[in-house]
């Protein structure tokens, strides 16, 4: 079979589940008249261009990622990149996460998520065999221990979580006995301590602390959650209407184009729209599952789970914390929230997947990586 591009390989089902929630994302940040569409604007410009980046990695042969040196060496460039955020990079709200060009800003973390996922599919596929054995728990934590902990120091709480929530899914699925998973889950509670008392800064605890009873701070740390959770709770079954969010169009709720725009949208849209919204993140999750059992070998599939796992664990951390479930740490939703970074970077997941998903049906099964290059 020809190698590069050929013709684009949809799985329509899942660009029908995508779409609508798009433009829930844009219909909540949109103005209606307030004031400039900067959101809404600059949103739309970010999803035109990840539609393209999707199209164009759906028509891709994606058979040369199996090289496992091609991948530690974007994995490397990636740490040196969120290395230096720490000293040269922009800060935004007291966080060094995006580098400045201009116009608009790129966050490094969100395309490095889709690099380890890569990473850590070439090396659970490479080892299935043997993978109950203790130390590929201990090296591929260790692959994600070291971006995490960059952008944690940035500090990016959020995105430390996801780079976990994907390692985490994608070892269950690798086989990992139970004995060694009651293992990781000691050292990771061992982990928690000690980053409570040394490491998290007295915000962070605040942050946490208020998660057992926002009202403790009110006007501080619990006044993001607190807004959250009246904006949900006063959207009742069928919602303000659009445009009449009392929370988010006054700005009582911060942020709610990005880190709170579930709470915004269940304002306006009441539990009816959030059912449906769920509906299709369910459709969507369901089919990227699908195209991930299509993978030509055991690399194709692992991508699609940790592609999976990533916008699963945006899901639940996001929806969790904006219903006052989980701590606030400042999670996008997948394709409602702004954000050029991170939604560019999943509609090319996507378009990856779908790529893979191609030569995985020509193939005609699958295969194992018996042939290539270890990491």
């Amino acid at each position: 079979m020809p190698r590069g591009f050929s013709r684009p390989n949809i799985d329509w089902v899942l660009v029908a589940a995508i779409v609508p929630l798009l433009l829930a994302g844009l219909v909540t940040m949109k103005d209606f008249g307030l004031k400039p569409d900067y959101f809404f604007n600059r949103q739309l410009v970010w999803i035109a261009i990840g539609v393209l980046v999707f199209f164009a990695a759906s028509s891709m042969d994606w058979r040369i990622l199996r090289n496992g040196w091609l991948l530690l060496i974007f994995y490397l460039i990636g740490i040196l990149v969120l290395a230096g955020l720490l000293f040269a990079g922009e800060a935004v709200r007291g966080t060094r996460a995006w580098i400045g060009f201009g116009l608009f800003s790129i966050e490094p973390a969100e395309p490095i998520k889709l690099v380890l996922i890569l990473l850590l599919a070439k090396y659970f596929s490479r080892r299935h065999v043997e993978i109950a054995h203790a130390k590929h728990i201990v090296v591929s934590g260790l692959y994600v221990l070291l971006p995490a902990l960059l952008v944690f120091l940035q500090p990016d709480l959020g995105s430390a979580l996801i780079f976990g929530a994907i390692w985490l899914g994608m070892i269950l699925v690798s086989g990992v006995s139970k004995r060694h998973l009651l293992a990781v889950f000691l050292i990771a509670a061992s982990l928690g301590w000690v980053s409570w008392f040394y490491i998290l800064e007295p915000y962070q605890q605040a942050r946490i602390l208020t998660f057992f009873d926002p009202f403790r701070d009110p006007r501080g740390a619990g006044y993001n959650a607190l807004q959250s959770m009246i904006a949900v709770g006063s959207g009742g079954i069928f919602g303000r209407g659009v445009g009449y969010g009392i929370q988010s169009r006054l700005e009582f709720l911060p942020e709610h184009e990005t880190d709170f725009i579930f709470a915004a949208f269940a304002e306006e849209w009441g539990l009816l729209g959030v059912m449906i919204v769920f509906l299709f993140f369910g459709l969507a999750f369901w089919r990227i599952l699908k195209a991930a059992g299509k993978g030509e070998s055991n690399f194709e599939k692992l991508f699609g789970i940790g592609l999976f796992f990533m916008l699963l664990s945006h899901f639940v951390i996001h929806v969790g914390m904006n219903i006052g479930f989980l701590p606030v740490t400042g999670i996008s939703l997948p394709f409602l929230s702004y954000g050029g970074s991170h939604t560019i970077t999943i509609l090319a997941g996507l378009g990856v997947l779908m790529g893979m998903t191609r030569y995985g049906h020509e193939a005609g099964g699958v295969r194992q990586d018996r042939d290539l290059t270890l990491i």
